[in-house]
């Protein structure tokens, strides 16, 4: 076949028919270049630059979503070439020319619009929406959660102005702080009190590692001491009448007091025994006590560290963040703020407007349930951020204590049992160490060890609660106990439907639109029917 050249050069050459394209295009390329002013060619270059999308040839290929395989080449039948021809040409396409690197043969820039082929294929492989159910969990939907969080504002941002224009201003400093709470400064002694325990149990502790007394008279000191620990409090607030928020901070303060002096008593108990039976050492704790095998500096640090379990070291950071900690707290009072805004302007009056969920009407308690359930739930998370994230990482930070997983990510919990495990890591650890284990080495079985640690867990939750309300109607305690048999069955329909979207929604509905709104209203009614009673 013959062809020209340029204008001034008509000698035939002969070429097989892939190469007499190639030229027959850079032929082309070089025309329309040469006939552009200068000012465009430089556009044009600039252009060309700007739409280079890889810089090799496979690359190249891969972004306009090509297949190399020779498969996709013979089901593709477009264009007059071979399959190395098209990605050549879609190289081209790219306006990386045949080198893939944003020059042509001759080593100039190719202007993409002069070099993308009509001819190329532009569908080559099975693909799936964004959206479709086997695609939707490979894609990032960042941009939707921020689109979530932009409309939960404004709604919410809505809704509170609409209840200020309605209602106004409805935060009373009486509720937070009153003549009544004076009358509570036996609480607060009883809490300046509490650190005699732990002064109490690293004597007993020391005697016991001295070998001054016998391991049965240690264990039973220390079951006076922490039933002594627990109901002094207990005592105090019945005896006192004081006010439910005093009341639940003060067992709420007792309570983790228990949970590390039993902790504290424990790990003794089993370092004395791994010493004696095996002949072990604690060598890898750098600050224990050889002599006297408790160090009252370690016992200390432990009762004011995050952590209910005990050791006689912990890992430490190297140095404390003033700034980050400044921060951290600034953000700690404005949480509060936000809880105290909600309680005061939707729950109360949601509240106190509501009949008893279980004298009243059926659709009255669903309604009052449901409208309940969103202000509670923020209160809710905004708790769980300023106690487990906020609270406790400062205190972290100020003793240096290196180890920070206070909670994992139960919010993608598939199970209740997921959840408990997840959602406060220092009452979870010290569950499985303290109680699950030590059922499991003495025989009992793993439903019965589960059974009897959300049995130690709803008398706790029922402590907090019901003392400081003095009404014992067993709601907390209940509703723990009801998490063995829903844990079950969210287990269940996990393994049913092999989809963790169905037990995350369960537990959502369950959990927080339910029970604890439930929870709230039963304890409200419990405690004005009983100052009803009184007066």
């Amino acid at each position: 076949m013959v062809i020209s050249g340029e204008k001034d050069n008509q000698t035939p050459v002969t070429a097989p028919i892939t190469e007499v394209k190639l030229d027959l295009r850079s032929s082309i390329r070089r025309r329309l270049i040469s006939g552009a002013t200068a000012a465009a060619a430089a556009v044009a270059s600039e252009s060309s630059a700007k739409m280079t999308l890889a810089n090799d040839e496979n690359s190249t290929t891969e972004s306009v979503g090509g297949d190399t395989n020779s498969d996709a080449e013979s089901r593709y039948p477009f264009g007059s070439g071979s399959g190395e021809e098209e990605r050549k040409g879609e190289t081209e396409m790219n306006g990386g020319g045949a080198r893939g690197d944003g020059t042509g043969k001759g080593g100039r820039e190719s202007p993409a619009k002069f070099v993308y082929r009509a001819s190329a294929p532009a569908h080559r492989r099975v693909k799936e929406s964004p959206l479709s159910s086997d695609a939707i969990f490979t894609q990032s939907h960042a941009g939707l959660l921020n689109l979530c969080i932009v409309v939960l504002i404004a709604v919410n941002s809505r809704l509170i102005i609409e209840n200020l224009m309605k209602y106004g201003l409805l935060i009373r400093a009486g509720f937070w702080f009153s003549s009544r709470s004076l009358r509570d400064w036996p609480l607060l002694m009883c809490c300046f009190t509490l650190p005699a325990f732990p002064l109490g149990a690293y004597v007993v502790e020391k005697l016991a590692w001295n070998k001054l007394i016998s391991e049965s008279v240690t264990l039973f000191l220390h079951i006076i001491l922490t039933m002594t620990e627990i109901l002094y409090p207990v005592f105090v607030i019945i005896s006192c009448d004081s006010a439910i928020f005093s009341g639940v901070a003060l067992m709420l303060i007792a309570s983790t007091l228990w949970l590390k002096l039993v902790s504290f008593a424990h790990t003794n108990y089993d370092l004395r025994t791994l010493l004696i039976s095996k002949g072990e050492t604690v060598s890898e704790c750098p600050s224990f006590d050889y002599q006297d095998g408790v160090s009252f500096q370690s016992l200390a640090y432990f009762m004011v560290a995050p952590t209910l379990c005990y050791q006689p070291a912990y890992p430490q950071t190297t140095c404390i963040r003033r700034g980050w900690v400044i921060r951290q707290f600034v953000k700690l009072v404005i949480f509060i703020g936000v809880m105290g805004f909600i309680i005061e302007q939707y729950i109360n009056p949601i509240v106190k407007n509501s009949e008893h969920p279980l004298k009243g009407s059926f659709l009255n308690a669903v309604e009052r349930v449901l409208k309940l359930s969103v202000p509670n739930l923020y209160v809710w998370l905004c708790m769980f951020y300023c106690f487990f994230h906020l609270w406790l990482n400062i205190l972290a930070e100020l003793l240096r204590f290196g180890d920070r997983e206070f909670y994992k990510d139960w919010w993608n919990a598939k199970t209740i049992e997921e959840y408990w495990r997840m959602w406060n890591m220092p009452v979870h650890k010290w569950m499985v160490r303290h109680i699950y284990f030590p059922c499991i080495n003495n025989g009992l079985p793993k439903g019965v060890a589960i059974l009897i640690s959300f049995l130690i867990s709803a008398i706790f939750h029922e402590l907090c609660i019901a003392v400081p309300c003095q009404t014992f109607k067993f709601w907390a305690f209940l509703g723990i106990m009801f998490q063995v048999p829903l844990g079950i069955l969210t287990r269940y329909l996990q393994e049913k439907f092999q989809n963790s979207m169905v037990g995350n929604m369960i537990f959502w509905f369950l959990f927080c639109i339910l029970g604890q709104p439930m929870c709230v209203l039963l304890y409200y009614h419990d405690v004005m029917n009983r100052k009803v009673s009184a007066k």
